[in-house]
């Protein structure tokens, strides 16, 4: 059976565009083929999980029944209950798969789990959002087609963006109008170009021509040098361009299928400060994790009265957020210490802000100063992804 990886091998978009076309000529005319919809996304997940990875394939069904199952028996718990410990219960089983996938290689020498396949953790996002969001009265009602249609979206199923499901059924259960479809149409032309340029071009360029000389020459040398400081900045424009051209394939073929799925990236290397590169940078994951995991602890913290100043109790939910953040990522020590860099950095750019803002007569805000704020933020960003990178790993410890 042949197996495609998303938006890498050229005959898949060959395919998209033939069969993407009776759902573009559909919508133009008012109509939504949702069973054709729905045939469409089953053969494009068993093309990325054909041939090779027929094993992934299986472990996505499991992985489906299992999280569908705990969404819909919690929802029907939730109509009728509202008791705290069968919603932690709750969380912490949908969270459960993603959780050995993730721990397995740490202690069982660096072999991946039997259980994975590719896309666990956007799905697990997706199916944690739905049980929290039935938790706050959000969602109220457990539809399976939507949920399946919801959580089995394919343009973004491998790697996001990750959607919100109110705001994806809100698309799905309506046509856009022809003037809107047309402007979606060409926004979606746009974001798929602009991805081959990324993610084709830019992309190869710093990671495959770039990225080994220079990796080669910091390894010789050995230590610190300025091959190392080479491999960073390359190494930041390769993950960038790679992830923002996967992310703009996946939106622009979302948009072609009538759904405005949200960007990921709003150019990150720009940001005034680190606060500020998080709401750029892959944000969709950053809005989640600020939304299910920080706000959901500030408040809790501050209901219970754990921590009396909201300085530290801030400073808490930033440590808590971007360790999770970190062992998301993987078990290893450079996947951790990128999660406390950030939460570090967040740290002291809100001290810098509250003091900016009791001196502000005193201290300067003008175009070269902004210059300033850009350039230090990209360098901080920059060495966040050098450690992000486990370069380090192999250069001082291998």
């Amino acid at each position: 059976m042949v197996s495609f990886q998303p938006y890498v091998n050229p005959i898949y978009f060959l395919y998209l565009i033939a069969f993407l076309i009776p759902i573009i000529i559909g919508i133009l005319n008012g109509k939504r083929f949702r069973v054709y919809e729905t045939i469409i996304s089953l053969l494009f997940i068993c093309l990325i999980f054909g041939g090779p990875k027929l094993h992934e394939g299986f472990n996505l069904i499991l992985y489906i029944i299992f999280e569908v199952l705990m969404i819909g028996l919690y929802m029907r718990y939730r109509s009728k209950h509202n008791q705290t410990w069968v919603f932690v219960v709750a969380v912490l089983l949908a969270i459960s798969p993603l959780s050995i996938v993730k721990i397995t290689p740490a202690i069982n020498n660096g072999i991946p789990s039997i259980i994975g396949f590719l896309g666990i953790s956007y799905l697990t996002f997706k199916a944690v959002q739905m049980i929290m969001e039935s938790r706050d009265g959000s969602i109220k009602k457990f539809d399976l087609m939507l949920t399946l249609q919801f959580l089995l979206f394919f343009p973004t199923i491998s790697s996001g963006p990750i959607d919100r499901y109110r705001r994806f059924v809100k698309d799905y259960q309506n046509v856009p109008s022809q003037e809107k479809y047309l402007e979606m149409l060409q926004k979606g032309i746009f974001y798929i170009f602009q991805g081959f340029l990324y993610k084709f071009l830019l992309a190869y360029l710093f990671g495959t021509v770039l990225l080994p000389p220079i990796a080669h020459a910091a390894l010789q040398h050995g230590g610190m040098s300025w091959a190392l400081v080479g491999y960073m900045y390359t190494y930041s424009m390769d993950l960038f361009f790679d992830f923002a051209g996967y992310s703009l394939f996946a939106v622009g073929i979302s948009y072609f299928m009538g759904i405005e799925t949200p960007m990921n990236f709003n150019k990150p290397f720009i940001s005034h400060n680190i606060k500020d590169f998080w709401n750029r940078w892959h944000m969709t994951l950053s809005f989640w994790f600020r939304d299910y995991v920080y706000m959901r602890l500030v408040f809790f913290m501050m209901k219970h009265k754990l921590i009396k100043s909201r300085i530290t109790t801030a400073i808490v939910g930033y440590f808590a957020l971007f360790l999770l953040m970190g062992f998301w990522h993987g078990v290893t020590w450079y996947y951790i210490a990128y999660g406390l860099f950030h939460a570090i950095a967040i740290v002291i750019n809100d001290t810098w802000l509250r003091f900016k803002k009791k001196h502000k007569g005193s201290i300067p805000s003008n175009k070269l100063t902004e210059i300033f704020a850009i350039f230090i933020t990209f360098n901080v960003v920059c060495l966040s992804f050098l450690i992000f990178s486990g370069f380090l790993d192999k250069l001082f410890f291998s």
